[in-house]
């Protein structure tokens, strides 16, 4: 991938098997808080290794004890002070890097190692799928610093995975959410013991490589947008679509022959 030649101050890039990419949000010893650079990078190395057609998945996970503490508050006592448009700018340069991680084309793990609080939180619930390790913790702490919940996308995203009544206590409280009430809820997928949580998001993500690219993006493309759709029928038509648009894809007769002859399909995502 072109991306791994590109230098981050917050960010680590790897890509530990083909066609996956490992981003470690990498400020270990504030907790891997936000901040204006991380928002950049993020927004950053999202566009670019969604731009690489042999860039498949991406995980995002942690550096340290932590996935990531949200805003870092080291930075927080010049907000009041911005005014009105300086915030709504503020807001807007948080917004797009967390918008560029949802809108992915390729699918996005999150592997998170620890706790995940405020936009740690939005960050978690922007991927498509959530691995939390025992350490995990997850909590909507904005309401604890004077702000609302309706933050980077989190009043939108947790409400649509854990219902509205769920959510609303979550955010009104404030409160930790652990690993085993988070897999109860619908909140993460899996829970993982901290040494094998990242081997655990490689394995599933190797698990989507595996497949084809075409139908794997696709299949994102369908489930998000569905997600907004007016009607079953506008459901439907989005579906049609895609399905018609694959069948003219190399990829499908190579599934198709490669079921007949009893192998491993080799996908090139053309």
């Amino acid at each position: 991938m072109k991306s791994l030649d590109t230098p981050y101050e917050t960010l680590r890039l790897a890509e530990p098997s083909p066609g996956v990419a490992v981003v470690t949000l990498n400020r270990p010893e504030q907790y891997n808080a936000m901040t204006n650079s991380m928002f950049d990078e993020l927004e950053r190395v999202a566009l670019a290794l969604d731009d690489e057609d042999d860039c498949r998945v991406l995980v995002l996970t942690g550096a340290g004890k932590a996935f990531c503490a949200g805003y870092d508050l080291a930075d927080a006592d010049e907000l009041p002070e911005l005014g009105a448009l300086g915030m709504l700018d503020q807001q807007e340069r948080a917004a797009r890097a967390l918008l560029a991680v949802r809108s992915m084309r390729l699918p996005v793990l999150a592997a998170v190692n620890g706790p995940a609080a405020g936009g740690g939180l939005s960050l978690a619930l922007a991927a498509d799928i959530r691995l939390a390790a025992t350490t995990a913790k997850f909590n909507a702490a904005f309401v604890r610093i004077g702000l609302s919940a309706g933050d980077l996308g989190a009043s939108w995203l947790l409400t649509r995975l854990i219902g509205p009544a769920a959510t609303s206590e979550i955010c009104f409280t404030g409160r930790f959410v652990l690993p085993d009430e988070a897999l109860r809820l619908g909140l993460v997928n899996r829970v993982s013991e901290p040494d094998t949580l990242l081997d655990d998001a490689l394995s599933l993500a190797e698990a989507i490589v595996a497949n084809s690219p075409g139908g794997v993006q696709l299949s994102k493309r369908a489930l998000q947008a569905n997600l907004e759709a007016a009607s079953y029928a506008a459901a439907l038509e989005l579906e049609n679509r895609g399905q018609a648009l694959l069948t003219r894809s190399p990829d499908m007769p190579e599934a198709l022959a490669a079921f007949k002859e009893r192998r491993k399909p080799v996908f090139t995502g053309n």
